[in-house]
């Protein structure tokens, strides 16, 4: 969450971006290569390669690799995809909530802040 709903806003869409380029990657792996710290290692390196493709921030990278580490090294006893999808669903739905804050409730400048922009 940032300061501004407009900066909220471009960070969520990344966010939700990287959670789900993570989420798939991580029912991927935990289908085909479970246990295998090799394909766990290649996975978070060719996710910091798709962030760079699509240009996203360095912070995108960060949360594809948590979403996927989340999905693939936590021993759950539901199937993969179900809990990549829980995880999908958790983060786009503290996005929405952020989303909503930020525009309820705007961040307020200081008044020396409005008394400068009131004499330009």
């Amino acid at each position: 969450m940032q300061s501004t709903l407009g900066a909220t806003l471009l960070i969520s869409v990344e966010r939700i971006a990287a959670t789900a380029l993570g989420a798939l990657a991580g029912a991927v792996l935990a289908n085909y290569f479970t246990g295998n710290l090799l394909v766990f290692g290649a996975a978070v390196f060719a996710l910091g390669l798709l962030c760079a493709g699509f240009r996203m921030e360095k912070s995108a990278y960060r949360y594809a690799s948590i979403t996927l580490a989340i999905i693939v090294l936590i021993p759950r006893s539901n199937a993969a995809w179900i809990i990549a999808f829980h995880r999908f669903f958790e983060v786009s739905v503290g996005i929405v909530v952020a989303l909503a804050l930020a525009g309820v409730w705007p961040e307020h400048q200081p008044e020396s802040a409005n008394r400068a922009a009131n004499n330009t």
